[in-house]
């Protein structure tokens, strides 16, 4: 059966805790996401079981609901028609969601916003690096052909300039221009400067000698960590430049002192000091994957799940890209496919042992997804959810990094090398063929997803469906009579209190009988009970009980008990209804006691008018 999707948007609104706990909301190819003002007013339990919703995860300050290919894009439209709000873009979410996130996560999270964007460069190139060094391997004479030098050529561009890349998309996360990032990358790897991968078979290293400080002319080739600072820099200058320089010289002074100071900065302070840096956090990462005969990678293989969904797995695309342009090969990338594909093992033990269809069809497309190492699904909507699932994934990339950290590979001489690929930004299956020991990479994939597999599908136990609750008996509903007493374009209001039916002018009270309140009618009523006169919502119960406020469609009605009852505080009134609640036409609203009206002294004439008669065309009152 088709999804109703006004209905899914409904339901979806009416957990998040009200209108002004939404801040923005976009969508992409799967999935509705939305910044949250306060998640514990949310109410995750029913958005997991909205129909619709196939999984619901947070990462990075956003609520994200899975709902698919093809449905969110409608479901979202609905979503903005029923919250009234307006359209925002990913990045406007994104934008919004990181103004939530503390300081340490948003530094962790900004070498992701940096490398994310040039993966599809990074990974076109790797594979294809994987696949050039792979056929000399098995055709020899390969590589001695021109296609092979051509293919090699193409193949390792992209890393051979990479400093170039990192420096344009850090211009563009931290707003600077993107051609003087790109000039501040070209200037990095200059080909006039000492290629940094031979500086240690120079003889002699040339220097600048300026302001009498001497400057190594060495590039940056092989190094990201300073690139990314060197573009932080020029950026926060640029913009301090902009707000300070005269608009009638802006366009020359600002780009020209911008890249002075920061070509000089970089290759006296940030280069120098940076790179050392980022040569002892590539040393530490390698020391970690072999420490303890591998206890190093066992423990980053366990935790790797958890960095995803604190949503900061992209960090170690800093590692990796430094293990490609300083080895030519990255040992991170078996850790990570470990720690993926045991994610996927464990979904999958869930999709094959669970009953409930809702689980299966999540869980099913999400193992697949995770295969493909893409996580977050099989983490969010099965694995996290339910937990035990999770570690057990947890386990099983512990092992399978294990197993990773005493595997070796050979390259195309027949050199002893390290296990790793020639890329990052891919683990899983589409990492095939950037590993360079094909063999060792899929009994690695079968160690990981094989060792979670079996223990989630002993440690977990699909719940048993929770019964339905009562239903909540239906309000208590009168017969109401079948006469109208007000028609218009926008409906029609039947008659709330049984009795006769009087004209507007036959009220005996000036204010309503002038219509200064709205058109409608008079019920001089024969019992006390007044019911709901359509099919509408209570907007408001005074606290008095002897009137009440309805909508319907944009009829805004006004039923009032007697006349100048509102002196009786109360007393011989009751309201069987509040503000916000939903009414059908014959269910009970007030009941009064006439007696004790006429006692005190007043009129019990139930006034029924339509406040907003001047904007609504084709008022008619009257019994009919």
């Amino acid at each position: 059966m088709a999804l109703d999707y006004r209905k899914c948007a409904e339901e979806i609104f009416s957990h998040l805790g009200g209108r002004e706990n939404i801040i923005s909301a976009a969508h992409c190819a799967t999935r509705l996401r939305l910044v949250i003002a306060d998640n514990s007013k949310l109410d995750k339990e029913a958005l997991e079981n909205v129909e619709g919703v196939k999984g619901m995860f947070d990462s990075n300050g956003q609520l994200q609901l899975i709902i698919g290919t093809g449905t969110v894009n409608k479901v979202y439209d609905e979503f903005l028609a029923v919250t009234g709000m307006t359209a925002a873009t990913k990045d406007e979410v994104k934008q919004a969601a990181a103004s939530k996130m503390p300081i340490w996560k948003k530094i962790l999270k900004t070498p992701g916003d940096v490398f994310v964007p040039i993966l599809p460069a990074i990974v076109a190139s790797g594979l294809m690096m994987g696949i050039v060094e792979a056929i000399p391997k098995f055709a020899p004479a390969f590589g001695n052909t021109d296609l092979y030098s051509f293919l090699d050529l193409v193949a390792n561009t992209a890393f051979a300039l990479l400093p170039v890349l990192v420096a344009i998309s850090s211009a563009r996360v931290f707003g600077g221009n993107i051609f003087l990032g790109a000039v501040i990358g070209l200037m990095m790897v200059h080909p006039a400067l000492l290629n940094a991968w031979n500086v240690g078979t120079a003889e002699n290293i040339p220097t600048w000698s300026i302001f009498f400080y001497p400057i190594q002319q060495v590039g940056y080739q092989g190094h990201v960590i300073p690139v990314i600072l060197a573009v932080l820099l020029m950026s926060t200058l640029e913009k301090w430049l902009h707000k300070h320089v005269p608009e009638m010289i802006d366009l020359f002074v600002t780009p020209l002192v911008t890249v002075v100071v920061t070509a000089y900065l970089t290759f006296t302070v940030i280069g120098p000091v940076f790179s050392v840096v980022e040569n002892w956090v590539l040393a530490g990462a390698k020391w970690l994957i072999t420490v303890g005969y591998g206890a190093g990678a066992a423990v980053m293989g366990a935790l790797y799940p958890l960095t995803v969904v604190m949503g900061l797995h992209h960090m170690y695309n800093v590692i990796e890209a430094g293990m490609i342009s300083s080895t030519g090969v990255n040992t991170w990338m078996p850790i990570a496919t470990a720690a993926n594909i045991a994610q996927f093992g464990a979904c999958l033990a869930v999709a094959l042992k669970c009953k409930s269809q809702k689980t299966k069809s999540v869980a099913l497309p999400s193992s697949l997804s995770a295969s493909l190492g893409i996580t977050e699904p099989a983490i969010f909507g099965i694995n996290f959810r339910y937990m035990k699932p999770f570690i057990a994934g947890m386990i099983g990339g512990a092992v399978g990094a294990l197993f990773a950290s005493w595997v070796k590979a050979t390259d195309a001489a027949g050199n002893v090398v390290a296990f790793g690929a020639t890329t990052y930004g891919v683990t899983g299956i589409p990492g095939i063929p950037a590993i360079n020991n094909i063999p060792m990479y899929l009994l690695l994939m079968l160690i990981s997803a094989g060792t979670a597999f079996v223990i989630t599908w002993f440690i977990w136990k699909e719940d048993a469906p929770k019964k339905a609750a009562a239903p909540a008996p239906e309000p208590e509903a009168i017969e109401a009579p079948a006469v109208s007493v007000i028609r218009c374009a926008a409906g029609t209001v039947l008659q709330p209190a049984k009795g006769e039916v009087i004209a507007r002018e036959d009220i005996p009270d000036e204010t309503f009988a002038e219509g200064i309140l709205g058109d409608g009618v008079g019920i001089r009523p024969v019992d006390g009970t007044v019911v709901a006169p359509f099919d509408g919502t209570v907007t408001s119960v005074f606290g008095t009980k002897h009137a009440i406020t309805l909508e319907k469609g944009g009829m805004e009605l006004l039923i009032h008990v007697g006349v100048n009852t509102v002196n009786m505080a109360g007393d011989g009134f009751e309201a069987y209804v509040k503000d916000g609640d939903e009414v059908k036409a014959g269910q009970k609203l007030l009941t009064f006691d006439s007696a004790k009206i006429k006692a005190a002294g007043y009129d019990d004439t139930v006034v029924v008018l339509l406040t907003n008669s001047d904007d609504i065309e084709g008022v008619e009152c009257g019994a009919k």
